[in-house]
Protein backbone atom coordinates (compact mmCIF):
# COMPACT_ATOMS: atom_id res chain seq x y z
CA UNK A 1 0.00 0.00 0.00
CA UNK A 2 1.56 3.37 -0.87
CA UNK A 3 2.19 5.89 1.73
CA UNK A 4 -0.19 8.10 0.28
CA UNK A 5 -3.02 5.96 1.59
CA UNK A 6 -2.67 6.48 5.13
CA UNK A 7 -4.29 8.85 7.02
CA UNK A 8 -1.30 9.26 9.31
CA UNK A 9 2.11 7.61 9.72
CA UNK A 10 5.09 7.50 11.96
CA UNK A 11 8.43 5.73 13.33
CA UNK A 12 9.36 5.61 17.21
CA UNK A 13 12.00 8.52 17.64
CA UNK A 14 14.79 8.10 19.81
CA UNK A 15 15.80 11.72 20.30
CA UNK A 16 14.23 13.41 16.77
CA UNK A 17 15.36 10.04 14.58
CA UNK A 18 13.79 7.70 13.40
CA UNK A 19 15.59 4.73 14.38
CA UNK A 20 13.18 2.13 15.32
CA UNK A 21 11.67 -1.06 13.96
CA UNK A 22 8.04 -0.11 14.95
CA UNK A 23 5.62 2.07 12.82
CA UNK A 24 2.31 3.42 14.10
CA UNK A 25 0.09 3.86 10.99
CA UNK A 26 -3.73 4.45 10.61
CA UNK A 27 -5.73 3.38 7.65
CA UNK A 28 -9.23 2.10 6.93
CA UNK A 29 -10.67 2.76 10.22
CA UNK A 30 -7.93 1.16 12.17
CA UNK A 31 -4.70 2.02 14.03
CA UNK A 32 -1.73 -0.21 12.95
CA UNK A 33 1.21 -0.70 15.21
CA UNK A 34 3.51 -3.21 13.63
CA UNK A 35 7.21 -3.99 15.51
CA UNK A 36 9.79 -5.77 14.67
CA UNK A 37 12.43 -6.47 12.24
CA UNK A 38 13.44 -10.32 11.18
CA UNK A 39 10.33 -11.40 12.56
CA UNK A 40 7.49 -9.01 12.80
CA UNK A 41 3.93 -8.54 14.69
CA UNK A 42 1.06 -5.89 13.61
CA UNK A 43 -1.55 -5.14 16.02
CA UNK A 44 -4.74 -3.74 14.85
CA UNK A 45 -7.21 -1.48 16.80
CA UNK A 46 -10.85 -0.86 15.40
CA UNK A 47 -10.34 3.63 16.13
CA UNK A 48 -14.12 3.71 17.22
CA UNK A 49 -12.99 1.56 20.31
CA UNK A 50 -10.52 4.02 21.82
CA UNK A 51 -12.29 5.42 24.66
CA UNK A 52 -9.74 8.18 25.73
CA UNK A 53 -6.34 9.69 24.76
CA UNK A 54 -3.28 11.70 26.88
CA UNK A 55 -0.32 12.96 25.58
CA UNK A 56 2.83 12.94 27.46
CA UNK A 57 5.71 14.99 26.42
CA UNK A 58 8.62 15.52 28.37
CA UNK A 59 11.22 17.97 28.93
CA UNK A 60 13.62 16.38 26.11
CA UNK A 61 10.33 15.31 24.40
CA UNK A 62 9.79 19.47 24.28
CA UNK A 63 13.01 19.83 23.18
CA UNK A 64 13.20 17.40 20.04
CA UNK A 65 9.14 17.96 19.48
CA UNK A 66 8.48 14.31 20.30
CA UNK A 67 6.13 12.81 22.66
CA UNK A 68 4.16 9.95 23.81
CA UNK A 69 0.27 9.42 22.94
CA UNK A 70 -1.41 6.92 25.80
CA UNK A 71 -4.85 5.56 24.21
CA UNK A 72 -7.50 3.79 26.51
CA UNK A 73 -8.98 1.34 24.46
CA UNK A 74 -12.06 -0.75 24.89
CA UNK A 75 -10.42 -3.97 24.02
CA UNK A 76 -10.17 -6.94 25.97
CA UNK A 77 -6.06 -7.78 25.17
CA UNK A 78 -4.55 -4.35 25.05
CA UNK A 79 -7.02 -2.27 27.43
CA UNK A 80 -3.62 0.72 26.93
CA UNK A 81 -1.82 1.37 24.35
CA UNK A 82 1.55 3.85 23.82
CA UNK A 83 2.43 5.98 20.87
CA UNK A 84 6.46 6.18 22.13
CA UNK A 85 8.21 8.75 21.20
CA UNK A 86 6.32 9.91 17.86
CA UNK A 87 6.66 13.55 16.14
CA UNK A 88 4.66 16.16 16.44
CA UNK A 89 2.24 14.84 19.22
CA UNK A 90 -0.15 17.87 19.36
CA UNK A 91 -1.20 17.35 15.96
CA UNK A 92 -1.30 13.90 15.86
CA UNK A 93 -4.26 14.22 18.58
CA UNK A 94 -6.20 16.03 17.16
CA UNK A 95 -6.04 13.88 14.34
CA UNK A 96 -6.58 10.90 16.11
CA UNK A 97 -9.50 12.50 18.08
CA UNK A 98 -11.24 13.51 15.03
CA UNK A 99 -10.89 10.36 13.26
CA UNK A 100 -11.81 8.46 16.31
CA UNK A 101 -15.18 10.53 16.60
CA UNK A 102 -15.62 10.30 12.51
CA UNK A 103 -15.52 6.41 12.59
CA UNK A 104 -17.71 6.44 15.75
CA UNK A 105 -20.56 8.33 13.65
CA UNK A 106 -19.88 6.33 10.23
CA UNK A 107 -20.74 3.54 13.04
CA UNK A 108 -23.29 4.78 14.78
CA UNK A 109 -21.57 4.15 18.45
CA UNK A 110 -22.12 6.44 20.98
CA UNK A 111 -20.60 6.47 24.65
CA UNK A 112 -23.18 4.24 26.37
CA UNK A 113 -22.20 1.17 24.15
CA UNK A 114 -18.83 1.13 26.18
CA UNK A 115 -20.77 1.12 29.22
CA UNK A 116 -22.78 -1.49 29.24
CA UNK A 117 -25.02 -2.79 31.37
CA UNK A 118 -22.49 -2.08 34.06
CA UNK A 119 -23.65 1.40 34.19
CA UNK A 120 -27.78 0.32 35.80
CA UNK A 121 -29.13 2.20 32.74
CA UNK A 122 -28.70 0.54 29.47
CA UNK A 123 -28.62 -2.92 28.89
CA UNK A 124 -27.69 -5.46 25.70
CA UNK A 125 -29.97 -8.89 26.21
CA UNK A 126 -29.18 -9.81 22.73
CA UNK A 127 -25.44 -9.97 22.82
CA UNK A 128 -25.32 -7.62 19.32
CA UNK A 129 -23.49 -4.71 21.47
CA UNK A 130 -25.90 -2.18 21.67
CA UNK A 131 -28.77 -0.95 23.94
CA UNK A 132 -32.10 -2.57 23.63
CA UNK A 133 -33.71 -0.44 26.14
CA UNK A 134 -33.14 2.05 28.64
CA UNK A 135 -33.64 0.72 32.31
CA UNK A 136 -34.82 3.68 33.49
CA UNK A 137 -38.47 2.76 31.22
CA UNK A 138 -39.06 -0.67 33.66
Amino acid sequence: MAESEYLWKDKKHHLWFPLSFTTYYIENDRLMIKHGFLSTMLDETLLYRIVDLTLYQSLAGKIFGTGDIILKTKVDSTPEIVLKNIKKPMEVRRLLSQAIEESRQARNVVGKEFYGASSHEHMDLDGDGMCDFDHKEL
